[in-house]
């Protein structure tokens, strides 16, 4: 078992088990210091939207969720979210729990140097991450951050797309 850091969309149980189909064994709210949220990063499908991304930044601070999960999830996450093609890259970071009780563990996230820092996320895409952070108990004040990133409507043939895509790399039973 391993430790998995989400700042995305992945937050969202629904979507971390529900289009992914990464079952996890445990979910802790923590933060990830010296990186900070930027939801700049294109898609993969060249959509015209971003999606979150966490860059080096050493007075910062992101809030997300730390799922124990099996390697094999992981690779699965890898897979789904376009490591192997260079979408993002997998690297080993430190989290800091937010509830008393739990030690700072190492983990994986993910992050890309690819940025269009003149595009926006789809509202739709930033209801999942504002959803998983109240979710899993996120601080308000992170929320009310998250709330204040600036959105663009999403296409239908674009939801039509993300339909396909996650329904292709959804495991099969």
């Amino acid at each position: 078992m391993l430790w998995y850091f989400a700042y995305g969309s992945n937050m969202q149980s629904a979507t971390l088990r529900g289009r992914r189909g990464v079952e996890y064994a445990r979910a802790v709210p923590a933060r990830l210091l010296g990186w900070r949220l930027v939801v700049d990063k294109p898609s993969l499908i060249g959509d015209g939207n971003t999606f979150a991304n966490v860059v080096r930044d050493p007075g910062a601070a992101v809030c997300g969720v730390s799922f124990e999960i099996s390697e094999d999830d992981m690779a699965h996450i890898d897979l789904t979210e376009g490591v192997l093609l260079g979408n993002y890259e997998r690297v080993a970071v430190t989290v800091e729990p937010l509830a008393n009780g739990h030690a700072a563990h190492p983990a994986f996230t993910l992050t890309s140097t690819k940025q269009h820092p003149e595009t926006r996320p789809s509202q739709r895409y930033m209801r999942l991450l504002i959803e998983g952070a109240i979710e899993h108990g996120l601080p308000l004040e992170y929320i009310e951050f998250l709330r204040t990133i600036p959105t663009v409507g999403e296409l239908e043939y674009t939801q039509e797309m993300h339909a396909m895509v996650d329904d292709f790399l959804r495991r099969r039973s």
